[in-house]
């Protein structure tokens, strides 16, 4: 089984990354001086994950392309912006494949990809249930999203199961609301929103979404798959339209648990934010590195993975379910089993 490497956020403007011999150095200049702040063996890292004015050597950018380290570029928002990728690898058949089944004979894979994306969902409203109470808006969505889930056994046409798709993320969201125990007046969360995000919530989920979506394209490509060249997600430029589609199956289960424990704890508050020129929401420094610190915690989080019936980390489901859809587009497997965590 794959090893979980260590995940490295770096969200101090002006900082420089460089490689030195076999370690990772990290400076900064304080009045005209460097200043070292970290050094670390750069073969423990597995994602570079850079936010703001952050500078990198070309000799570091070099040695994440060859070796299949994980470098990425988001705004202080969340926004990805550019990433390091190295030489292809995996066979070239596979993503003709992948490509052909994309153009093809999409909607299977689509389909059971939006049945765990909902089945997933009501998952999240039933250990809230469980654990802090209902709701009429919260036992709606449940009644509803299994019912969804059941019409979409007999549906075959792509646009009907975009179409079930987005409403059962509108009662999810709209049950989302009652599930933070201090959103008066909606100031933590009122409805999803993005580009920019508008609340606290938003603003928290949006970054991990981003962060999340750039491993799986990490694990894509290193099975071999084209991130690019969806089945949910159709394609456009500049989107990793397969990555998007996986990630479907862990925004509930890894990111909005994550947002929930955060909130309902108080670990988190509307003064932990900042409103921006666009009107969005941002978090402060400190705010982003313990929601990263929370980020890294659940990926250490260990569970039995439903198809391979293994304990494995969260953190290493994405290379889990990339590898099983690799198999299945070769063959191994009649169909693509998405990640489904029953409890």
């Amino acid at each position: 089984m794959k090893k979980l490497q260590n995940s490295l956020y770096i969200t101090k403007d002006g900082v420089y990354l460089h490689k030195q011999r076999e370690t990772l150095l990290i400076e900064q200049k304080v009045d005209g001086v460097k200043q070292k702040l970290m050094q670390i063996p750069i073969h423990s890292i597995g994602n570079i994950f850079c936010f703001g004015n952050i500078m990198v050597s070309p000799q570091l950018l070099g040695f994440c392309g060859e070796n299949g380290t994980h470098l990425a570029f988001f705004d202080m928002r969340g926004r990805f912006l550019a990433t390091v990728v190295g030489k292809q690898t995996g066979n070239v058949l596979l993503r003709r494949q992948q490509f052909n089944v994309s153009d093809t004979d999409a909607t299977v894979i689509a389909k059971n990809i939006v049945a765990a994306k909902i089945y997933s969902s009501r998952m999240q409203l039933l250990r809230f249930r469980r654990n802090h109470g209902t709701t009429e808006k919260i036992e709606h969505a449940i009644t509803r999203l299994k019912q969804i889930i059941e019409q979409l056994k007999g549906v075959s046409s792509y646009q009907i199961i975009l179409g079930l798709e987005g409403e059962a993320a509108s009662h999810y969201f709209s049950a989302f609301v009652d599930m933070f125990k201090h959103n008066e007046n909606g100031q933590l969360f009122h409805k999803r929103t993005r580009r920019p995000p508008k609340d606290p919530v938003n603003a928290v989920i949006s970054l991990l979404y981003s962060v999340l979506g750039q491993e799986i394209s990490g694990a894509l490509q290193g099975v071999g798959l084209d991130p690019q060249i969806g089945f949910l997600h159709k394609e456009r430029p500049g989107r990793n339209s397969l990555a998007l589609d996986i990630l479907e199956e862990f925004r509930a289960y890894i990111v909005d648990s994550i947002a929930l424990k955060l909130f309902n704890n108080k670990s988190l508050t509307t003064k932990d934010f900042d409103k921006d020129c666009l009107g969005g929401v941002v978090l402060k420094d400190d705010a982003r590195k313990l929601v990263f610190q929370a980020y890294q915690s659940k990926k250490q989080e260990e569970i039995n993975h439903p198809y391979l019936n293994e304990t494995v980390q969260i953190g290493l489901i994405p290379h889990i379910q990339a590898m099983l859809l690799a198999r299945h587009l070769r063959g191994d497997l009649a169909h693509y089993p998405p990640f489904i965590i029953k409890k």
